[in-house]
């Protein structure tokens, strides 16, 4: 167990910049840990992987972010959390914590009974994905839209161009003719287009992402291992698997101008990264 006001960094991965929409809200609420982040970029998208090539990924990374002493690891991907969380957790020495479509919060919000997710197709064929349906969505009527290719066109950059509202409106629209009143934002990447769903699907939608959720429970975690750090301000450390200059101008952006990308040491996918006995 970690000792109380440890310094050691939370770790936070995705295939890309999605999972910044995570570390902004686990930043908010933890103003003190230092984080590193890790965008697989080479890789992108998981939600066109099958769920071996992401557990494969998943241990590579969690591998190396626990090199980087990483007291916490949060899978800040759907896609992820869906395939290789469990995988993770029977393997690797600490806390993991993943991120899952806000279903609960949902069906608790909707008055027409119908609530609409946008997802990979990759999250949405998951059994974690099944399970959710099963556990909170009784009574109420989910519309499951496969958003393939959307996380991509994100990645590119392209936050609010007319190709990107095009995109959104092919995916959106089918919910709203099927009267959901609530929307779930089924991918870390898809809040970074959320204010266009929201125009698309007018003010009398609800439109939910889950990033307070998932600080929450690394607040949980941390305090329950009494490993928070309270004092002083946190720093951030960025890498990427990809081509630096294919993303730090996005992560400038939507990070800080002032952020850096530093690259990934080439490893291979293994799976004996300080793996539980």
């Amino acid at each position: 167990m970690m000792q109380s006001g440890s310094n050691s960094p939370i770790g936070v991965f995705d295939s890309g910049v999605g999972g910044l929409t995570i570390l902004r809200a686990v930043r908010q609420a933890l103003p003190c840990e230092n984080l590193v982040y890790v965008a697989d970029a080479a890789h992108v998208p998981y939600g066109e992987k099958s769920p071996q090539q992401i557990r494969d990924r998943a241990m590579a990374i969690g591998g190396f972010l626990i090199g980087q002493s990483a007291k916490i690891i949060v899978v800040a991907c759907n896609t992820a959390t869906a395939a290789a969380i469990d995988h993770l957790r029977e393997r690797l020495c600490v806390p993991i914590v993943g991120v899952e479509p806000a279903v609960k919060p949902a069906v608790a919000a909707t008055r027409s009974g119908v609530v609409g997710v946008l997802a990979t197709p990759a999250t949405l064929a998951s059994e974690r994905y099944r399970g959710l349906i099963e556990r909170f969505a009784a009574g109420v009527r989910i519309v499951a839209q496969p958003c393939a290719g959307l996380a991509e066109h994100i990645e590119r950059g392209d936050l609010a161009g007319e190709h990107t509202e095009q995109l959104l409106r092919g995916f959106v629209e089918p919910l709203l003719a099927a009267h959901a009143d609530v929307i779930v934002l089924g991918c870390t990447h898809y809040p970074l287009v959320a204010h266009i769903v929201q125009r698309i699907a007018g003010p009398g939608v609800a439109v939910i992402e889950n990033g307070t959720a998932v600080a929450k429970e690394v607040v949980r975690q941390l305090t329950l291992r009494g490993s928070a750090h309270t004092a002083g301000s946190g720093s951030e450390v960025f890498w990427t698997s990809g081509p630096i200059q294919g993303i730090e101008p996005l992560l400038s952006e939507l990070w800080a101008p002032q952020a850096r990308l530093q690259r990934l040491p080439d490893f291979h996918d293994r799976q004996d990264f300080n793996a539980t006995p």
